[in-house]
């Protein structure tokens, strides 16, 4: 068995609610379908970041847990409005409980798997890089680690938009950062990219799930 390394997981996400999640998907998908969705890609994301040998594993929910959630994970309610205060706050407060380097995934790629995650782990444990970036094909990006968070390094950054992930990488430039980069992945937002992804990870949860209603 692998040593834990010295850092932590943070997944951040939504309780998966009929009406708040995976709103995209709403048509063609039913919001109790989306939310279908929704809870199979967070069910994939948190076991694979179960698998990782870190020494701590963090949620950083909105809404409440439920019976997907495995053991092992510290939750933590979100904090702020936009979703750049979120991470911020997600990023500060798991730091202050225990202070090593942090990596920070959403719900949104359930095509992840530990491996790479513990690449994404790998060079902010041995002190080769400050940060982690993993950019999103859509122009976001899926997987942000910091080896000691600043909000100054999120705050302010637009979220949600085509050059999301141009910005970030940007703001940790300029903050004079040494940035190690992964591969670009596919966040689940709508059919074309749920489709994508499913097809990345066919015997995913989430895979499973899609496939039914697209059949139907």
């Amino acid at each position: 068995m692998k040593a834990a390394a010295r850092a932590q997981v943070i997944v951040i996400a939504k309780q998966p609610v009929p009406g708040r999640v995976k709103t995209r998907l709403t048509p063609p998908f039913s919001p109790q379908q989306a939310a279908c969705l929704a809870a199979a890609a967070l069910t994939d994301t948190l076991a694979a970041t179960a698998q990782v040998p870190a020494v701590r594993h963090v949620l950083a929910l909105d809404g409440e847990a439920g019976d997907w959630l495995p053991a092992g994970f510290d939750v933590i309610a979100q904090h702020g409005r936009g979703l750049d205060e979120r991470l911020a706050a997600a990023f500060g407060e798991a730091y202050a409980g225990l202070a090593v380097p942090l990596v920070l995934i959403g719900m949104d790629t359930p095509q992840v798997t530990r491996t790479i995650l513990e690449a994404a782990i790998r060079p902010l444990a041995t002190g080769t890089a400050d940060a982690v970036f993993g950019p999103a094909v859509d122009g976001g990006f899926w997987l942000l680690g910091l080896r000691r968070p600043d909000p100054a390094l999120l705050l302010g950054v637009p979220m949600s938009a085509a050059d999301t992930g141009k910005a970030q990488l940007a703001r940790l430039s300029e903050a004079g950062l040494r940035v190690h980069q992964l591969p670009p992945h596919t966040d689940v937002d709508d059919l074309a990219s749920a489709r994508t992804v499913a097809a990345q990870a066919p015997r995913s949860r989430f895979a499973a799930a899609l496939r039914p209603m697209l059949a139907s």
